[in-house]
């Protein structure tokens, strides 16, 4: 894995917080330097601890003891100051608004690696391996429905379900165990982005809000291997 130091201004203290999250994103431009540009400009008040290009080489924009600002308004389990919780990944792709494309093998190689030390060095458990979309189900769709979690997940990061689960015994049920999961519900007029957020990332074959057997069958089974 060849790393490139490309430091970031955008940056500021931890307030406090131990790393509990691993965010992923995609970068969204046209190219990656553009994107490397907009990460490391004081002005635009942005970054990440790390962005991957399509090749697997790295930049490391912050140190990891210090507060990125890549997760924006955003909640996970109850963290409502992600950015002081998380780390921040990167990957250079350019999103659904300029032609959004698979991850390239050597790209999703690079992150193995690179994810698996930051694993290593903070208790981020296998549940807090999220999306941007998963932590601001209202405002973001990255990494978005290409990028492989399942794959990622037989390597050690993140967490995947085995066979679906029975389903909630009713919508408030199902509301409440999206909520446990993680997903913030605020601001969401019931839970229908959450749910899309939660099937973007887990069953991306379909993703319509709708709570239908299958979606709730695959929360079940998640909080059931989170105990």
């Amino acid at each position: 894995m060849r790393r490139v130091e490309r430091p970031s201004p955008n940056f500021d203290d931890r307030r406090g917080q131990a790393v509990r999250l691993l965010v992923m994103h995609y970068t969204g431009m046209r190219t990656a330097a553009e994107a490397l540009d907009r990460l490391t400009d004081p002005a635009a008040k942005v970054s990440a601890h790390y962005t991957i290009d399509e090749d697997g080489t790295v930049y490391v924009h912050v140190p990891e003891d210090r507060r990125a600002w890549h997760a924006g308004v955003s909640v996970w389990r109850g963290i409502t100051d992600v950015n002081a919780a998380s780390i921040g990944i990167e990957l250079v792709n350019p999103g659904h608004e300029f032609g959004y494309r698979p991850f390239p093998p050597a790209q999703m190689a690079a992150l193995v690696e690179l994810a698996g030390g930051i694993l290593a060095r903070h208790a981020i458990a296998p549940r807090d391996v999220v999306g941007h979309s998963d932590v601001a189900p209202a405002r973001k769709t990255d990494p978005g429905e290409l990028f492989d979690w399942r794959w990622l997940a037989t390597r050690g990061v993140g967490l995947w379900p085995a066979a679906p689960g029975p389903a909630f015994g009713g919508e408030a049920a199902y509301v409440a165990a999206l909520s446990a999961y993680g997903y913030g519900l605020d601001g969401d007029g019931g839970h229908r982005l959450a749910t899309m957020a939660f099937q973007r990332h887990f069953r991306p074959s379909r993703i319509d809000g709708a709570a239908d057997a299958e979606t709730q069958g695959l929360l079940a089974a998640l909080l059931a291997a989170c105990g």
